[in-house]
């Protein structure tokens, strides 16, 4: 077989074995994967509105409300009003939550680590850029369905 044959079902076992890895790691911290990606972006992007955080992590607006609720729930965040705009909201993790995304950090790093033990730079730098290059590909095809 070649490559081109097995590369996208590789990329996708890797994809869920990771994936089922962090989850099983967030779990012992009463999160979900996808409650953990949020906790995640949000320590990166700080104060995001609730459209500009399910764009980022690319889910629709009904599942974003319902795992928002669950984080609101536990502590984690605060939804905020927007001037001028009573529908939206400003999505701003409390200081629970942030200590809860400075762990989820420092765990995603540690796996990290582990995943790509053994791989030099070069190696993740051409592996990178394929990826970049299918995902641009994927957005193409996209923009044409559109």
């Amino acid at each position: 077989m070649m490559p081109r044959d097995t590369y996208i079902d590789e990329l996708s076992k890797v994809t869920r074995k990771i994936r089922t890895l962090f989850d099983a790691r967030v779990k012992q911290r009463g999160l979900t994967f996808a409650r953990a990606r949020t906790m995640m972006l949000l320590d990166r992007m700080e104060i995001l509105s609730q459209k500009d955080l399910a764009e980022e992590l690319e889910i629709e607006t009904p599942t974003m409300v319902r795992l928002l609720d669950g984080l609101e729930k536990q502590g984690f965040i605060e939804r905020r009003s927007v001037d001028g705009d009573r529908r939206a909201k400003q999505i701003v993790m409390t200081p629970l939550g942030a200590s809860l995304a400075s762990e989820v950090n420092h765990l995603a790093q540690e796996l990290r680590a582990e995943f790509l033990k053994g791989v030099d730079d070069k190696a993740l730098g051409a592996g990178l850029d394929l990826i970049r290059a299918i995902n641009r590909n994927i957005s193409d095809m996209d923009k044409d369905q559109a």
